[in-house]
């Protein structure tokens, strides 16, 4: 029992785990709802960028990007180009309109751009939905770290994990939630420049990975072995290296990219992290910091996904991390490949980081689900007129509520991808809130029925092409179908606002708002 705690995982991950009760401790204090909601609005740019590049670059990017490149080459990498673009489009037009505005979640964006109930209700759906399709490979991605490297059951991952962001969310509010993403950010760089270092000083620089892969023509070390058409390598009865091309089409390639690109402005707790700067400014500094962390972290996940693939194509690693590296369904190329470059101490810095960033990301999901749950429906639709320290108490009721249906979720997710499942969730981030938050903010002519058209058009048509493809003529069956939900949702909005003509008599003074600096509050 004593040599296990002494093990270099489980000193890391305690060590992660007392710093996140440390600091959810010292911000405990949340008497009103501005501050567990959204920190009190008193984040600087660089702990707010901090904390946004720690929400964004979840498991989906830590350990997601790295197995789809292990799994399928460059075409995998393809996905974390789309994801950087989204960013940079974020901060371009959404930001600092939307720290003008200032509230306290992303339905009250609708509910106060359209004084109506219908509208902020809608809205809270869809955060529901694409909080629960980010959430779900978070945990997955935590659960299996747990069973593979500390020999725990799946199941128990889930609970474990979502136990602690119970306590988490539940205690810190977005106080306690921001320090915490912004100090999780710092471990998963730290983890990842090191392997990077381990990478390149054990000779696995660009041009040896380059030619490890394009000149591979046998089997490996009897682990793995082509499929019958040569162009994949399979393990176990199941493909995991890609030869062929991922993408058979040039429209499935543009499908993807504008399902991601347009995803991220979209995203609910990404948004609701605007709202906690003190200005508009400082939003926009907050965005341009995130963007450059995050193409750091692609960069580095791209070619980490790279070495992993090539250290299982030389067959050269141990036996038990060659294993490791397929295991999962992908989603543990990172922590096997920190095992081969750099032992057990190189591991447990790995397995530290990924917990961070699963509990960074769920952490940003659950204040955002919990805002649409307490403020905008229990204080909006059942309890009127309730007091701020009711508000909180609401607030952290959902939480708990939020962890069961979250676990439950994670549980349905078991053999899942986590990066194509988050490639999922931003295509009903762009399908619905990204044609609401650009339209919104640029384009007075939006109406009320329009913005709700939008939001329940663009989630249906997304679950429907997601969850039931094989009923769609083959041509319109994608694998990220941003190229048909994305102008279903924008056409709807415009269409049906174009019919209505109903928009708000105080339209003028909301766009005064959104795009004067002089409207900038605190």
């Amino acid at each position: 029992m004593m040599a296990a705690l002494l093990e270099p995982k489980m000193l890391l991950t305690i060590f992660l785990m007392g710093t996140i009760v440390y600091i959810t401790y010292l911000t405990k204090r949340n008497a009103t709802a501005s501050e567990f909601f959204v920190g009190g609005r008193s984040f600087g740019w660089f702990t707010n960028g901090s904390a946004i590049g720690g929400d964004y670059l979840s498991a989906a990017t830590f350990l997601g990007i790295a197995g789809l490149t292990f799994q399928l080459g460059y075409d995998g990498a393809y996905y974390a180009f789309c994801f950087s673009i989204g960013l940079t489009l974020l901060a371009i037009f959404v930001a600092g309109p939307l720290r003008r505005f200032g509230a306290y979640t992303v339905a009250d964006f609708l509910g106060y751009r359209f004084h109506s109930k219908r509208a902020r209700l809608a809205a809270v759906a869809v955060v529901l939905a694409i909080s629960g399709f980010y959430a779900a490979p978070q945990l997955l991605g935590a659960a299996q770290i747990l069973s593979m490297f500390f020999g725990t059951s799946y199941e128990f991952g889930i609970i474990f994990t979502c136990s602690v962001m119970i306590f988490y969310v539940g205690v810190g509010g977005m106080k306690g939630t921001t320090l915490n993403q912004a100090l999780e950010l710092w471990i998963r760089l730290g983890a990842f420049i090191l392997m990077v270092v381990a990478a390149i000083y054990g000779g696995l620089y660009y041009e040896r990975i380059l030619a490890s892969v394009t000149e591979f023509t046998g089997s490996i070390a009897g682990t793995a072995e082509f499929a019958p058409d040569g162009k994949d390598i399979v393990h176990d009865g199941q493909t995991w290296i890609g030869t062929g091309n991922y993408f058979p089409s040039f429209w499935q390639t543009i499908s993807m990219t504008i399902g991601l690109a347009l995803g991220t402005i979209g995203l609910p707790h990404i948004l609701l992290r605007f709202y906690t700067n003190p200005s508009a400014k400082a939003a926009r500094k907050s965005a341009l910091m995130a963007i450059l962390i995050a193409s750091v972290f692609f960069l580095f996940a791209v070619y980490l996904g790279a070495v992993g693939r090539s250290i299982f194509l030389s067959g050269s690693a141990d036996p038990q991390v060659m294993k490791d590296l397929v295991a999962g369904g992908n989603n543990m190329v990172i922590p096997s490949t920190a095992q081969a470059l750099g032992g057990e101490w190189l591991l447990g810095l790995v397995i530290a980081g990924a917990f961070a960033a699963v509990f960074s990301n769920l952490s940003g999901l659950f204040i955002a689900s919990s805002g649409a749950l307490a403020h905008d429906l229990y204080a909006t639709f059942l309890r009127k007129n309730i007091s701020q320290k009711e508000r909180v108490i609401a607030g952290k009721v959902s939480i708990i509520v939020l962890g069961i249906l979250y676990g439950a979720l994670g549980l349905l997710v078991k053999e899942a991808s986590i990066g194509h499942l988050v490639a999922l969730a931003f295509t009903v981030a762009a399908s619905t809130f990204t044609p609401i938050f650009i339209l919104g903010i640029w384009w007075r002519g939006m109406t009320e029925k329009g913005a709700i058209a939008g939001l329940v058009l663009g989630l249906l048509s997304s679950m429907y092409m997601i969850f039931l493809p094989a009923t769609l003529p083959e041509f319109l069956q994608f694998r990220v179908p941003g190229l048909i939900t994305v102008p279903i949702g924008f056409l709807s909005v415009y269409i049906v606002s174009k019919l209505d003509r109903k928009v708000p008599a105080d339209v003028n003074d909301f766009m005064r708002k959104v795009h004067s600096k002089e409207s900038e509050i605190a």
